[in-house]
């Protein structure tokens, strides 16, 4: 199929990677190439679509979201995101939580949202593991562009208030950081036993551990530590864990990065910021402002915006980025912070985020700005295939 007579941002580069007036060929669920017009070659039998000067970019990405793991209006029997019994889960899978069929998924895709990376929540220091999907389907597992993509740990004041209520560690910073800690240590004590076993046949495995089998891939660095961190302290005591356990990692929420931006930048640190709508609701969100994406972005910190769904609802992302622009962000960055930077913190760079031969068939069409309120795409394809119009 071709796509003509567009205005393309493939997100290519370091800008938007503009083709103001080019061609889209898609090929199953595949970009099977692009460019400019005065380089299109038709094929015989293709099917065409004139796009008539709209705008084409790639679907949107939101690194941290809870949809279909908490469900819209049910209450306690949709909350699937926090296992708060056991304070350290990494072996839950965000997977075998998600309900695909709710309706928030097309409210998303009517949106423009194609991937999300769908997290356990931030009662636990260590909430369990992250699956990034696609937006269109009706089996997570068909939907699913990696079922553990990362693990979620989370500092500062959920964990404090989910297990005061119960009596039980951790309630403090202190002991949220130590039940961290001792679970990498076990982990990486447990990888060396298992190395040992298979090194000297007179030493035998340990006994399975679900725990420290989920850590595995996080401690070879296949896999980033996802840090829920509010306070200044708090995204310090995450960097701090990170280096002494060599951990890939990003830092969630953020909230006061704006704050400390030049150490950031030293650290060279993932951040997905976000949500930017809402009150300030606890007092960890004392500092909060909708500056923070813009600040680091132009300190030459990639941001990416989350909507933290349900916190800020899933097809409002978009709106969210818009948000940032208004509060002075720059737009290349805030289009590219829902686009080609989600893409890259979630390792999957090699399939969605860009409009780029071989990259999934995920786009959007509209007509006007896509950041602005009210704006809504006409067309949005998920592996090649329409799945809205307007």
């Amino acid at each position: 199929m071709l796509f003509y007579n567009g205005n393309l941002m493939t997100m290519e580069g370091e800008g938007l990677g503009r083709i103001p007036r080019g061609w889209l060929r898609v090929e199953g669920k595949r970009i099977q190439g692009l460019g400019p017009m005065e380089g299109l070659e038709r094929r015989t039998g293709e099917d065409e679509i004139d796009l008539r000067g709209a705008l084409v970019l790639p679907g949107f990405v939101d690194a941290h979201s809870h949809i279909g793991l908490c469900e819209d209006s049910l209450g306690f029997e949709g909350e699937d995101d926090n296992e708060d019994t056991d304070p350290v889960s990494p072996q839950l899978r965000a997977i075998d939580g998600i309900n695909p069929m709710e309706r928030c998924f097309s409210e998303a895709l009517a949106g423009g949202v194609t991937t999300v990376a769908v997290c356990p929540g931030s009662a636990n220091p260590i909430g369990g593991q992250i699956c990034a999907l696609k937006t269109a389907g009706r089996r997570v597992d068909a939907m699913s562009l990696g079922d553990s993509i990362g693990i979620k740990f989370a500092l500062g004041e959920n964990p404090k208030m989910s297990y005061n209520a119960k009596a039980q560690a951790p309630i403090t910073r202190m002991a949220t950081a130590s039940l961290i800690r001792e679970m990498l240590r076990k982990a990486a004590e447990y990888a060396e036993a298992m190395e040992r076993a298979s090194e000297d046949e007179d030493c035998d495995e340990p006994d399975y551990d679900a725990k420290c089998e989920a850590l595995l891939p996080l401690l070879r660095r296949e896999k980033k530590a996802h840090f829920h961190c509010h306070r200044a302290d708090d995204i310090f005591t995450a960097i701090r864990i990170a280096k002494e356990f060599s951990l890939d990692y990003v830092l969630i929420h953020c909230t006061e990065g704006y704050l400390i931006a030049d150490e950031l930048l030293e650290e060279k640190a993932e951040i997905v910021t976000g949500p930017l709508f809402g009150a300030r609701g606890k007092p960890e969100l004392s500092h909060f402002t909708a500056r923070n994406p813009g600040v680091l972005a132009a300190k030459g910190i990639p941001a990416a915006i989350c909507t933290d769904h349900p916190e800020v609802v899933q097809q409002h992302l978009a709106l969210s980025a818009g948000l940032a622009v208004s509060e002075g962000m720059d737009l290349v960055q805030a289009l590219r912070g829902i686009t080609a930077v989600p893409a890259a913190i979630c390792g999957l760079e090699g399939r969605i985020g860009s409009l780029k031969p071989g990259k999934d068939a995920d786009f959007l069409v509209y007509r006007g700005d896509p950041l602005a309120l009210g704006s809504k795409p006409e067309e949005v394809w998920v592996d090649g295939v329409q799945r809205w119009k307007k």
